[in-house]
Order: C-alpha cells, then structure tokens, then sequence
C-alpha cells in the first residue's frame, strides 16, 4: 500500500504544473522549498496528503457559489460548509485552504479582492461551525484567472470558493510518528440520515 501510495503521489506531484482548478497549491510547494519537499517525499507525507484531500473531494462537495458581486452565504452554500465542517472535525490532523474565485466581469484588482472575501467568509463561517482558525487558511484569491466555463460574462460557477486538504498540523507531524495511512483510513461518518422509502405497508407486503 506504501509502495503504491508513494508511486500515486510522485504521478500527481510530476503533472503539478497542469492542475489548475484549485489555484495549483501543491505547485508552490513543491517548487518553493526543495529541502522540505524532499523531506516530505521521502517520509511519505506528500503522498499522504494527495490521498487525504482526493478522499475529502469524494466524500464531501468541495465548491460553494456566490450570487454576483457577493461574498455572502446563501442557505445553499451554508449546507456545504456544515458538511465540510463535519468533515474536518473528525480529522483533527489536518489543515486546509480556501481558494476563492470570481467571474470575469469587473478589473483583476476588484475581482481578486472579492475572491479573497469570498475565501476569508468560508474561513469565518467553518470557525464559527467549531473549525480551529489555526487550521484554515485564506492565503490565495484567483479572482478571475481560473474559470471554470470560458465566458467574459455573468457566470455563476465561476463564483465560487475550493476548499482543499493542504497538509498536517506541523506542531502534531512529529507526534504522529509514521501513523499517517491511520488518518486516511478514518472513518468518517456522515451526521445526516438517509430518509428510507419503505414503508409500513410495503414492508407488510413483501
């Protein structure tokens, strides 16, 4: 499992520079600090990682929209983030990011500074749901750089904010001690119940 988990990772970490919907943010890392990179690398913990944030994308909805020109939460949006919130309690571990995004209507200043609110409401919104701000980032605003249908009009899934698995605790890393595939294979239990279609009378039937 080791063995392909490192070959997993060093496949995602060598095509880094093409991955564009979440603002690249393993790209300034890798190419940032050699020295901390490699020592990731070799640890195990860069493949850790992309296992980690590819489970949370799966098992939780990553993206929440904005109305135009907002960086206010809707009902829509506050429904993700308590998922998401659910999420990343139960892996204490753990840190994240917010990459906020806009649509191409307005300047580059204007449109990254609101995709930076866009970010930071995220942020405020998972702390008042119980999230350790320690854990949460708002470090990069795209603003409209990165769309995700090509359009220089209104468009709302461009409007959007992506949260991210982006690493572990550093005070914790040297406390785990090597028990990091413990983490990945949490599990995590969903805090809604599924509504059953049985009925008492088809149940009688059958």
């Amino acid at each position: 499992m080791l063995k392909y988990a490192a070959l997993f990772g060093l496949a995602l970490s060598t095509g880094a520079c093409a991955y564009k919907e979440a603002g690249e943010p393993l790209k300034t890392e890798l190419f940032g600090s050699a020295t901390a990179n490699n020592t990731a690398v070799h640890s195990g913990d860069r493949s850790y990682q992309i296992q980690l944030a590819t489970r949370f994308a799966q098992e939780v909805p990553t993206t929440i929209n904005f109305d135009f020109d907002s960086a206010v939460l809707d009902g829509a949006a506050r429904q993700v983030l308590d998922r998401q919130a659910d999420w990343i309690r139960q892996f204490p571990e753990v840190r994240f990011r917010v990459y906020g995004h806009t649509d191409a209507v307005g300047s580059n200043g204007y449109n990254k500074a609101l995709g930076m609110r866009r970010a930071r409401a995220v942020v405020n919104y998972l702390t008042s749901r119980g999230i350790s701000r320690q854990r949460l980032e708002a470090v990069v605003s795209f603003g409209e750089t990165q769309p995700l249908i090509q359009t220089s009009d209104r468009e709302r899934q461009n409007r959007r904010t992506v949260t991210e698995v982006s690493g572990f605790i550093a005070a914790r890393v040297n406390q785990l001690d090597g028990k990091y595939a413990q983490i990945i294979y949490r599990d995590y239990v969903e805090s809604a119940v599924v509504d059953t279609t049985l009925t008492k009378e088809t149940t009688l039937s059958e």
